[in-house]
């Protein structure tokens, strides 16, 4: 409970809320609190589920969840250590009334913060003082609304913005619009400020953007509203007009609640989805889910300069002109055949092949976790071949600000980078689709990397953990006429069984010992202290016996040689003797000679060379070696080709960092034909397990995106060097994904794409599986483009789009319009939750 206070922190850089600034901000307002290291920090999530499914009877039930962050990233926001605390029964959702069944939750933390609890510190055998207070809350939008009091839906929906984000209503449309409201976070002499034909027509942006209010703030204006407690039915007065609150929340009950920085948290993960639902369904053109239809281009032709594919508002025609951001017919079906043949490394995404519609060329449902891995990893990829340059740019750009928010270790200046990005990435895309295209989703995406730099990585702030705590909830339902009494009957039943796994002996095995996904096994204290014998990895499937030829044999002993920490010493007295000479040819000596020499500089006594682990080194491996077609290591699953031909799978993709003899580094990308392990004389234990493999031509078959770093590999290209070998602990996974494309000059280019390995999150405490995909560290966006004017969205090759007229309804009020918004999301979520 105190790694929050004793784990080494690198400036800069961020891996836990304790390294945020929200975090440290509490300890220097609070310094008597953050004294005692052994008080918690918690967050709570509140969110609703459906008990008997969308097809079942109507019943809403909304459990209340917390959570300690004291933790280290191994067991911070882990199963054993979620916390049910209360279930706010059904039938209905409780809306903004969920105050009235916080109170007793409210309450016990607010003696947890004023007079605390006596509990026993085992470690160091005595009693102490233990007080606890709320960080923030994790909620998706409408439950936003509903903890924090300000209603998320309509023009003033963002609570971050409030009154001042400038949204509106569409004509046509009905709902509200985030269009041109981002140019305010640009800098005041930034270009598109003045741009009068981008965005809504012959207007100039001249404000700044809206500041972020304080608690004491927020509290002031608030402070005269009435608690959902106090009046459970009426709005306070203004509502609507002037603002959005709905009741004064029960959380500043709490006495440090207006001193925190961040109260609510933004949820990454139903932001995500929810603007890659509207990116893929606009640009796949998917009926009834697109944003780009008849009525949206009527309001294109009322608030744009976009004449080429505007609607005029008095229009009764049944078609759209094509606009270039929607794809043909043929290029959906190129899309739809793609993704049902996409292979992904084993535990990297669910088979997306399951989700394709042939007949109606669409995609249908895609859970939250498929649309994370599609809009950080193939979206790119995806429409690079298929839409304009102008167009695949900021979708490019908008798919790696995902990437960089979503890193699990966050560099705080790359970030303070971001926050000036993201208002160009979303203008951008203001510049390309119709003002329909930008409901509050699209908006939120803009305080992202705010929210990131004050509280920290994303994985402790978002839904993930919490949605599946839910789903293992609602298989636990056994009895459906008393919901909330048998979830909790089963919750009691299961942090018994937690609690007494603590104390089983070492042979029983339990839920808490269970092997990891990718469990690679542990150390032996048996095995040498030679590093290159004494790597931690498992082999699986049925092992073979090979003879390796001569040259196998020289080129793998020799690689092993090179890549051995005890013999570096020699290895650079071997380099010395040829220096002087090119750097070509000190590779070719090393490659020949070197194992040769190194054997006769062990073999003469006068060097004095005792160690018979160097002398096991020096005189070689065995020809006869095993073989198998899988491996467990580094986190990764690795297949061979062969072995994972037949399976749905793509296990066998490797990339290593080569060095050459002027610590020149390249990276080499390959597949894995075998997995090789070779005996050395001494001991059963003096073996290596190396990785054979087919190397693509790292110069003439790779290339790599000026702007987006995106690696592209030619699979016709292979290396012309025979070096197939490498040490299995040397390997990183990668998945190859070809372009989908009309055309065939991409027929041999295959899209690179790393994955994150299931192995540790800090040197003491494993990863657990199940957690989102995310990469290691945040990578800079270093290209984001300030666009040249559009000459036209029309696509004149394309046809008229054929729409429905259902969808020109009949105008509807504002509450109304306000209420489906609110619908939409919370239908959104029902399907996400399950």
């Amino acid at each position: 409970m105190t790694w929050h206070a004793t784990h080494e922190r690198n400036e800069g850089v961020m891996q836990h809320p304790s390294d945020a600034e929200a975090w440290k901000h509490f300890d220097r307002t609070y310094p008597d609190f953050a004294q005692e290291t052994r008080n918690i920090r918690l967050g709570l999530c509140a969110d609703g589920f459906a008990p008997h499914g969308q097809f079942g009877r109507t019943y809403s039930c909304w459990p209340v969840v917390v959570t300690p962050y004291n933790l280290p990233p191994g067991m911070c926001m882990k199963r054993p250590y979620m916390f049910l605390t209360l279930i706010c029964p059904g039938p209905k959702n409780p809306k903004k009334n969920i105050d009235v069944f916080l109170q007793p939750l409210i309450d016990e933390l607010n003696n947890l913060w004023v007079c605390g609890e006596m509990a026993y510190d085992i470690s160091k055998s005595e009693y102490f003082r233990m007080k606890a207070a709320l960080l923030w809350t994790i909620n998706d939008f409408p439950a936003y609304g509903m903890l924090s009091g300000w209603s998320t839906a309509g023009v003033f929906g963002c609570p971050i913005c409030m009154e001042s984000s400038n949204a509106f209503h569409l004509q046509h449309g009905r709902k509200a619009s985030y269009f041109d409201c981002h140019r305010k976070f640009l800098p005041q002499n930034h270009s598109y400020r003045k741009d009068k034909k981008s965005f809504i027509r012959g207007r100039v942006e001249k404000n700044g953007a809206p500041p972020i209010l304080s608690g004491d703030e927020i509290l002031n204006r608030v402070m005269m509203f009435p608690t959902a407690v106090e009046d459970p039915i009426n709005t306070p007065p203004g509502y609507g007009a002037d603002h959005k609150w709905t009741k004064r929340s029960i959380f500043w009950d709490l006495p440090y609640w207006k001193t925190n920085l961040i109260r609510h948290n933004l949820d990454v993960m139903h932001i995500e989805k929810n603007v890659f639902d509207n990116v893929f369904f606009t640009v796949m053109d998917v009926k009834g889910k697109s944003k780009d239809n008849i009525n949206a281009r009527k309001d294109v032709g009322v608030l744009c300069d976009r004449k080429e594919i505007a609607v005029p508002s008095n229009s009764t025609c049944r078609s759209i002109p094509k606009a270039l951001y929607t794809l043909t017919k043929a290029q959906k079906r190129v899309i739809c055949e793609w993704i049902h043949q996409l292979r992904f490394p084993d535990g990297y995404a669910s088979n997306l092949g399951r989700c394709v519609d042939m007949n109606e060329l669409k995609i249908t449902g895609m859970k939250s976790h498929d649309c994370h891995v599609f809009m950080q990893r193939l979206i790119p990829i995806a429409f690079r071949e298929l839409l304009p340059s102008f167009i695949w740019n900021p979708l490019t750009e908008l798919s790696l600000l995902f990437q960089c928010i979503c890193s699990v270790v966050l560099d705080i200046g790359k970030l303070i980078d971001l926050e000036e990005k993201v208002a160009v990435i979303l203008c951008n895309l203001e510049k390309i689709f119709p003002p329909a295209f930008f409901d509050s989703m699209e908006h939120l995406v803009v305080h992202l990397p705010y929210e990131a730099r004050i509280g920290g990585p994303v994985q402790y702030r978002w839904m993930y953990p919490f949605e599946r705590f839910l789903q293992e909830l609602k298989k636990t339902l056994k009895n459906k006429a008393h919901v909330e009494g048998s979830i909790c009957q089963a919750y009691i039943a299961q942090e018994i069984n937690i609690f007494a796994e603590h104390y089983f002996e070492p042979h029983i095995s339990c839920r808490r010992r269970r092997l990891r996904r990718n469990d690679e096994g542990v150390s032996n204290d048996i095995f040498p202290p030679f590093s290159i014998f004494n790597y931690i990895g498992r082999a699986q499937g049925r092992p073979k016996i090979r003879w390796l030829s001569e040259n196998e044999l020289h080129v793998a002993h020799t690689y092993i040689l090179r890549n051995c920490p005890e013999v570096q010493s020699y290895y650079k007295i071997f380099v010395n003797y040829l220096q002087g000479n090119p750097a070509d040819a000190i590779d070719k000596a090393i490659d020949k000679h070197f194992a040769k020499w190194f054997e006769s500089f062990v073999a003469n006594e006068i060097n004095q060379v005792t160690d018979p682990l160097l002398q096991s080194l020096a005189w070689g491996p065995s020809k006869k070696v095993t073989t198998w077609p899988g491996y467990f290591i580094n986190g990764y699953n690795f297949h061979t080709v062969t072995h994972g031909m037949e399976k749905a799978t793509m296990n066998s993709g490797v990339c290593v960092q080569g060095t050459n003899a002027d610590d020149s580094s390249t990276d080499f990308y390959g597949l894995l034909e075998d997995i090789v392990q070779l005996e050395y004389h001494g001991s059963r234990w003096n073996h290596v397990v190396l990785f054979e493999c087919t190397w693509f031509d790292p110069i003439n078959g790779t290339k790599v995106h000026p702007i987006y770093k995106l690696v592209d590999i030619n699979r016709k290209r292979i290396y012309p060097k025979y070096d197939p070998f490498v040490l299995a602990q040397q390997a990183i996974q990668v998945n190859y994904i070809d372009y989908p494309s009309t055309k065939k000059d991409k027929v041999d280019w295959l899209a690179v794409s790393k994955t994150k390995a299931r192995r540790m999150v800090e040197a003491t405490w494993p990863e657990k599986d199940g957690s989102a995909y995310q990469m290691e560290e945040i990578q800079s966006l270093t290209g984001v483009n300030v666009m040249e004017d559009i000459l036209h969205l029309f696509d004149p090759q394309g046809i008229q789009l054929v729409v429905d007229l259902s969808d020109i309804l009949q105008p509807i009020s504002e509450g109304e319009s306000e209420k489906d918004e609110l619908t939409d999301d919370e239908d959104n979520e029902q399907s996400d939750g399950g």
